[in-house]
């Protein structure tokens, strides 16, 4: 598996991946991932196995904080430590740029998530009652990496 940094022309392959990897009506466009990675600070890494892409995270930092906007692996690919990879990798970019903080958001009930998060070193930080919408509630994590962390 060949991990490398997104490029500011990955929107396409960004949303299909996503699209991929969440149900339908969850998905971000195209045009939603062109905004975010044309933000200030946007980083990530997309994940390929034999040219074929299989996942990325997407975070954005701001001064000595980041956060995780997105994570995605295609079902097929997923308990094939492609999440924990594509997550190492961040992480250590991150670190590597200064940042101390990370924070993420993750849907309370998305169990395999919070167990690749915590996993990571990720504890809670807070709760929002319903984020995502008709009951679901969204939990902030977040990881230290100072020192930088090594994966």
């Amino acid at each position: 598996m060949l991990i490398r940094a997104l490029a500011p022309s990955d929107s396409p392959l960004l949303a299909a991946l996503h699209a991929a990897a969440f149900p339908p009506g969850e998905a971000w466009g195209q045009d939603a991932f062109a905004r975010l990675v044309a933000l200030p600070g946007a980083v990530g890494v997309v994940a390929a196995d034999g040219g074929v892409p299989v996942g990325f995270v997407l975070a954005r930092r701001a001064a000595d904080e980041a956060e995780i906007l997105a994570l995605a692996v295609v079902p097929e690919w997923r308990r094939r430590g492609v999440g924990r990879a594509l997550l190492a990798a961040c992480l250590e970019g991150l670190a590597g740029q200064g940042v101390g903080r990370v924070f993420l958001e993750v849907a309370a009930d998305n169990t395999g998530a919070r167990a690749l998060y915590r996993a990571a070193g990720f504890v809670p930080a807070g709760l929002r009652r319903d984020y995502y919408g008709v009951g679901r509630d969204g939990l902030l994590l977040v990881r230290l990496l100072s020192p930088p962390c090594a994966g």
